[in-house]
């Protein structure tokens, strides 16, 4: 048993800085790198890349990002985890195969885990007296089985896990808990028992501050984030695991950015809604718990987390159609912007009245002065411009449609010392809304497999 793995995140979204995983595997020793691309919103657009392409539906930066330092992972024994393979895990693999080829790599062993889309099950567990409630108003998916867009299951850590047994260099998932990523090679090289609910709620913890890359270094910081320094060379958090449970969060030397309780701290609060009771599929953590401590400069150790036992259900992250969207902006000039723009709001809902335009939601903000603060927020006497951001969402295209008509005519026929229409009529776009679901561990079972190039 080694004395202690680092653990390095390489990625927090899908879209984030692309060459963040290339420096944490060059600038410094690391073990294990996790790269976490997906949100709920993700596999919905994957699925629907799929279904465009069966080629598609994982993360497309991800190949690239392998080929760049495949050579180093291999020479260096780095194992990658990462849940970027969204619903197409095996395109992806075959497309890391690829680069690994060109670079005439050999040896190479990648782990996919499958299972955790149950979208071409729907059916089948309705049938089954599964009924997929909605988490928050109780709803049985049948309700809504018809705009059904994915259907994805969050696994936890032990696939992972079997796959790093089986050899794997790269771990390829798709819908896996974030926090699962980094358990996975704790329990792997330190030998956890599945029921130690202590060390999974520590290793639950750990992921939880890797999961969003730069935000636990310093990043999106709302401390003293003048402080923070070298943003621009921003060093991703690595986490120091050891067996007993305890880890130090740090980055490497010369790196950008901050590792300190604080932004360890800011990270901790994240997506979190009951501290004491953090349910994920291998334990339940208990965020009260946990006990932080500034080592030395950019070192904050981690310790006397506990957890509890797991829970005896999956959560199901689905995502369904719900109407069209568009929204566009004008942008209007001293003196009284302000009153400019909201006359042009009244303006517009009302021409939506006259013409019978029937939307679910019409929503309007005034960006620069309230858009982000909404009603807290106080308004200056006076303004140098004030941008009306207007959008609509409803079931009817054609009505949203229509709005995008209505939005540039406000140029001429609305208030003065107007400008900044946002280029073209806006057009409808789908909305694509979230139902979250539980399904008994039972009802669905994760495969593994792993192959050599």
């Amino acid at each position: 048993m080694k004395d202690s793995i680092r653990i390095a995140s390489g990625q927090g979204f899908w879209g984030d800085l692309i060459d963040a995983p290339v420096n944490q595997v060059k600038n410094g020793p690391i073990d294990y790198l996790m790269m976490d691309f997906l949100a709920e919103v993700t596999m919905s657009i994957m699925q629907k890349q799929k279904l465009r392409d069966p080629n598609l539906g994982y993360a497309r930066d991800l190949p690239g990002q392998m080929k760049k330092i495949l050579p180093d992972i291999m020479e260096k024994d780095i194992k990658v985890i990462t849940n970027g393979g969204g619903v197409n895990p095996i395109a992806c693999r075959e497309a890391i195969f690829e680069a690994a080829r060109e670079l005439g790599i050999t040896g190479l062993k990648v782990g996919v885990v499958l299972g955790d889309d149950i979208l071409m099950r729907i059916d089948d567990l309705i049938a089954e007296g599964i009924p997929l409630l909605n988490m928050e108003t109780k709803q049985p998916i049948s309700e809504i089985r018809d705009r059904i867009v994915s259907a994805n299951v969050y696994f936890g850590a032990f696939p992972i896990v079997e796959a790093l047994q089986k050899g794997a260099h790269i771990v390829i998932t798709g819908r896996t808990t974030d926090t699962g990523l980094t358990l996975a090679p704790m329990i792997h090289e330190f030998g956890w028992a599945k029921d130690d609910w202590n060390k999974m709620a520590a290793g639950t913890v750990a992921g939880h501050i890797l999961e969003c890359g730069g935000q636990a270094s310093g990043g999106n910081f709302l401390g003293d984030w003048k402080s923070v320094p070298d943003l621009a060379n921003i060093g991703f958090p690595i986490a120091e695991a050891r067996p007993d449970g305890t880890f130090t969060i740090t980055k490497h030397e010369g790196t950008g950015g901050l590792v300190s309780v604080a932004t360890v701290s800011e990270q901790l609060l994240y997506e979190i809604g009951d501290p004491k009771d953090y349910i994920t599929p291998d334990c339940i953590a208990d965020f009260t718990s946990i006990q932080l401590e500034q080592e030395a400069d950019n070192r904050v150790k981690v310790h006397g987390v506990t957890g509890l036992p797991e829970t005896e259900f999956y959560k199901v992250s689905a995502s369904y159609s719900d109407g069209y969207s568009a929204a566009g902006t004008l942008t209007y000039a001293w003196p009284e912007a302000y009153e400019k723009a909201k006359a042009a709001d009244a303006i517009l809902r009302k021409r939506f009245q006259n013409l019978g335009l029937e939307f679910d939601e019409i929503r309007s903000e005034y960006l620069g002065l309230n858009s982000s603060h909404g009603p807290l927020a106080p308004i200056p006497d006076d303004i140098n411009e004030v941008v009306l951001r207007i959008g609509v969402r409803g079931k009817n295209r054609e009505h949203v449609a229509r709005f995008g008509s209505e939005l540039a005519p406000l140029i001429l026929t609305g208030p003065p010392s107007v400008t900044g229409f946002a280029g073209g009529r806006p057009k409808p776009s789908d909305v694509i809304a979230y139902w979250p679901a539980l399904i008994p561990k039972s009802a669905v079972t994760p495969q593994v497999v792993v192959e050599e190039v």
